[in-house]
């Protein structure tokens, strides 16, 4: 069910408040949301496939956002900006776990979600992504938050256009120019 955005709004400055009825009600209205961004991840992304299912990477990311000190969150589309934004720190943290795992040659028992990274294909084309990202954010920031809110949130051109305040033929040149570099990149 498509929630009202103005609704989502209400509930994140409830949360940032401070009102812990506000917390309970964010996970039964954001819960939905975040699992339709995770799988739209999920889709997008090859690299993430191996690394996590879709249900425990929502869990991460909810954890991790809720605890946040800044919870500053303006609006919707804010709010998603900044849970696509864990979710790609989430999978990046656990590639580099598999990683350091793969290389220490540890063979002991691991959680469950853990487990769940078998590729180190996967895994290595995550984190050459997230680098490359990151470079592409210290060139032009803009673009980077493009990419974020696109690609990584799902976002369309014109919600990602609304939620950075641009017009959106600005963010598809955006989109445009920033896909052409990251290829380039990944490609070298």
């Amino acid at each position: 069910m498509q929630r009202n955005p103005a609704e989502i709004t209400v509930l994140l400055r409830q949360m940032r408040s401070g009102e812990r009825a506000a917390v309970d009600r964010a996970m039964e209205v954001l819960y939905p949301e975040l699992r339709k961004l995770a799988y739209g991840q999920f889709q997008r992304e090859g690299a993430a496939r191996d690394l996590l299912q879709p249900t425990a990477l929502v869990h991460e990311a909810y954890l991790r956002l809720v605890v946040q000190e800044d919870q500053n969150w303006q609006n919707r589309a804010h709010f998603f900006g900044a849970a696509a934004r864990v979710m790609r720190r989430v999978l990046v943290d656990y590639a580099r776990a598999r990683g350091a795992r793969k290389r220490e040659g540890e063979l002991s028992a691991v959680p469950l979600e853990e487990a769940l990274a078998v590729s180190p294909e996967r895994a290595k084309e995550l984190l050459a992504l997230d680098e490359a990202l990151t470079r592409l954010e210290a060139i032009s920031p803009r673009q980077a938050r493009v990419v974020e809110l696109h690609h990584f949130a799902g976002m369309s051109i014109e919600e990602t256009a609304e939620a950075m305040g641009l017009n959106p033929r600005t963010v598809d040149r955006d989109w445009e120019a920033a896909r052409r570099w990251l290829h380039r990149e990944l490609r070298s």
